[in-house]
């Protein structure tokens, strides 16, 4: 951006324009859909945590009236294609296996076979039917038994990448990377202060709303079509071609409205099996997870080991740092080590320091995208940290963090230099705020940590469509998770100079949209908003042309001007045209009006966030309450200030879940035991007060607007906010999640036990 721009739309808050089909019910979701003829289909799991698959024995499913098609590994190809799911290239050969075991079950869950019949029930009797011979094995249940040297071998082809030494061996280890920069030893030599520690965090659930689902069907010629809840149509598109062995150019993929994904909604899980049973049974197959499959089959986030070193000196400037990340990546290797080694310490110049990550596997569900996947779990360790230093050296914590604050011009750990960023304004915001200075209660404590997400670009495309009527429609192949629809309708207003509930926004399907990746990474309002800037440009630019050929000028003398063309001087019988009074001519002056953009965006400027919570802990029973929390992020320009609100109020919820209560819980033998909302303890709107919201905007230059991504950044500091507000409440330093109350308890307990005099 070379200079500040006005803005008309931009920045209002216009009431969203699927509001009304949502709270009347009138929306569909993934299991809204039926279709003439249509089976229904049932998935069976495996009881062990890690097994081999002797035998599968089908007949009596097959044999059972009502039953229409069974398949099991042996009915899917194999393949060994990659693809982008999601942010990151992918080995769909793991992907497949996981969707359906071939030879070997690899955790509590994992899908054996699947049914389709007439009615639910009989596919769920049928499946009982299957008879499976299992060879069971030892289940690895946590990085430090995955990395011990007996440990069992999940995959024994599996060698670590980017190791040092000893990558010709089988391991549980998938990978290995390492960020490093100055002299480590020295800059520690240097520091008048050292502070290490190690953290842990389990696994955790995005915990969406709606489960996932779907509906396919495999015509006799081959070609398919599936409705389902999902954050990339064209990602489901490729995989279940790849999967089920079909020609991409023959599957259709039509995304319903989601009813939440956060990251989760992202890999395929039903798709090719409703695909599978249909191509056998020559019906539609349509296939709904219950919530137990949905903890124990689809992916959460990863469970972590991390160890950090942090060095400063007495003024409290950072010299030195270290950290060790282990993310448990589930069954099959993509853990977002790799993006929290990216993330750990990009807040701050620290001129010596060494990471590095490692991606290792176990016997849990495949891990998939949360929310800033990777980046929550190294702030809580890296910002723990950074509270210790603040209180031995007995610097105020966001003084301490302003003084170290990454800026304009600084390179980032991962190496780029970062342009424009709002570090330091989110920090002043935060210390010039009440909250800060406010008073605490008797048992309350008080905490800030900050975050980082980098946010992303990628494949991108839009069509703007005017009508005859000088109203206009916005296509684009992103699934709306966050209000993005309403903001695509806010930047086709501002580019035409129409009213915002002229503008009627959609998400298209595979056939109806250009191509354009995932909705994840922060990425949507960014690219695919550039995106949608460009085909409104460009229609734009077709109605000045219009009006040149009515006035009979070049398109170069006709200047727009707040949603009208403009004629030039003295140009006889001319005045200005509206879109509307175009439009209504464009039959005559070259027929319909679309406009068209495709891009491939760069990485979009890189967030930062930070959160002070007040908590109020029960000392006698370890309970702990949010009393007060303030979310303060850079998000470069809020399009619709209500959603950006709504994405740093809903980021915080999470994190302080995470923090607080949330966590897998799994039995010796490798089965989850709370696998339900009843059991997996997540807040709920009396759990937390109003979470208060402080924009700052510091224009991102690669965007029209100076929009960045908003979505992500906002869970990152959650983690270790809480965590700090409870250190600052009960004096302990709790270094694993979640500060449940048992284990909040027994610490304080531990902490005031008088010694016994021996």
């Amino acid at each position: 951006m070379t200079a500040p721009r006005e803005f008309t739309y931009v920045g209002t808050r216009p009431i969203r324009h699927d509001g009304v089909d949502k709270v009347t019910g009138r929306a569909s979701y993934g299991a809204d859909m039926t279709w003439p003829g249509m089976l229904h289909g049932f998935v069976l799991r495996s009881p062990h945590a890690h097994a081999r698959i002797v035998s599968i024995d089908t007949s009596a499913a097959e044999a059972m009236p009502g039953v229409q098609a069974v398949i099991t590994g042996r009915d899917l190809p194999e393949t060994t294609a990659k693809i982008a799911l999601g942010e990151a290239a992918i080995d769909l050969r793991d992907i497949g296996d996981n969707v359906i075991a071939r030879t070997k079950v690899l955790y509590h869950g994992h899908a054996v076979a699947a049914v389709a019949a007439t009615t639910l029930d009989i596919a769920r009797r049928a499946a009982e039917t299957i008879a499976v011979v299992y060879d069971v094995l030892e289940p690895v249940m946590s990085i430090d038994r995955a990395i011990a040297a007996d440990a069992p071998i999940l995959h024994p082809a599996m060698r670590t990448k980017g190791a040092a030494a000893g990558a010709g061996e089988p391991s549980n280890v998938a990978s290995r990377m390492e960020l490093k920069r100055g002299d480590l030893d020295a800059g520690f030599a240097d520091a008048d202060l050292v502070v290490e520690r190690e953290f842990r965090t389990p696994m955790v659930h995005q915990g969406y709303i709606e489960p996932h689902a779907c509906i396919a069907r495999c015509g006799e010629d081959g070609r398919a079509v599936v409705w389902c809840t999902t954050q990339g149509p064209f990602v489901v598109r490729d995989a279940c071609a790849a999967i089920t062995g079909l020609d991409p150019a023959h599957v259709k993929v039509i995304p319903s409205e989601i009813g939440g994904g956060f990251g989760g909604k992202i890999v395929v899980y039903l798709e090719p099996l409703a695909l599978a049973l249909s191509r056998k049974a020559q019906r539609p197959v349509k296939m709904v997870m219950g919530r137990d499959d949905v903890f124990r089959a689809t992916g959460p986030t990863s469970g972590s080991k991390i160890r950090v070193k942090l060095g400063a000196k007495r003024d409290g400037t950072f010299v030195a740092a270290s950290a060790s990340l282990w993310y448990e990546a589930g069954a099959y290797s993509g853990s977002p080590a790799g993006a929290g080694a990216m993330c750990a310490l990009a807040p701050y110049r620290i001129a010596n320091f060494f990471i590095e990550a490692y991606d290792v596997v176990v016997n849990k569900p495949k891990v998939a995208a949360y929310r800033a996947p990777g980046s929550p779990i190294a702030a809580f360790a890296i910002e723990s940290v950074v509270d210790e230093i603040a209180r031995e050296l007995k610097i105020d914590p966001i003084e301490l963090r302003f003084k170290n604050a990454s800026e304009e011009g600084d390179r980032a750990p991962y190496g780029p230099k970062y342009g424009p960023i709002g570090l330091k304004a989110v920090l002043d915001a935060a210390r010039n705020h009440p909250h800060w200075r406010a008073p605490l209660g008797a048992n309350h404590g008080r905490g800030i940590a900050v975050g980082f997400w980098f946010n992303a670009g990628m494949n991108s495309s839009a069509t703007v469509t005017v009508n005859a009527d000088g109203s206009a429609a916005v296509v684009t192949g992103n699934p709306d998770i966050g209000g993005t629809r309403a903001a695509q309708a806010i930047m086709v207003a501002e580019e035409l100079g129409i009213p915002v509930d002229r503008v009627r926004s959609n998400v298209g399907d595979t056939d109806g949209s250009g191509y354009t990746d995932v909705t994840g990474g922060s990425r949507v309002c960014y690219a695919t908003g550039m995106a949608v800037i460009r085909a409104a440009e460009d229609a734009r630019e077709q109605l000045r042309a219009r009006a040149a050929t009515i006035w009979n000028v070049s398109k170069d003398a006709v200047e727009w001007t707040d949603g009208r063309a403009i004629p030039p001087p003295a140009t006889e019988k001319a005045s200005a045209m509206t879109v509307a009074e175009l439009a209504a001519k464009m039959t005559h002056t070259g027929g319909p009006i679309v406009g068209r953009a495709s891009l491939y965006a760069p990485m979009a400027g890189p967030a930062f966030g930070a959160h002070i919570c007040d908590l109020d802990v029960d000392r006698e029973t370890g309970c702990s309450r949010v009393v007060r929390y303030t979310v303060f992020q850079d998000v470069g320009r809020a399009v619709h200030p209500s959603y950006v609100e709504g994405q740093m109020q809903g980021g915080a919820a999470q994190g302080i879940g995470w923090a607080l209560n949330e966590g897998y819980v799994y039995s010796a033998d490798g089965v989850m035991e709370n696998a339900g909302f009843l059991d997996y303890r997540m807040p709920v709107a009396s759990d937390l007060p109003m979470i208060d919201t402080v924009i700052v905007e510091v224009a991102n230059p690669l965007h029209p607007y100076g929009v960045r991504g908003v979505g992500e950044v906002p869970i990152a500091p959650p983690l270790a906010a809480v965590a700090n507000a409870m250190r600052d409440a009960t004096g302990i330093r709790f270094t694993e999640l979640p500060l449940s109350p048992p284990r909040v308890l027994e610490a304080i307990e531990a902490a005031t036990a008088i010694p016994v005099q021996v």
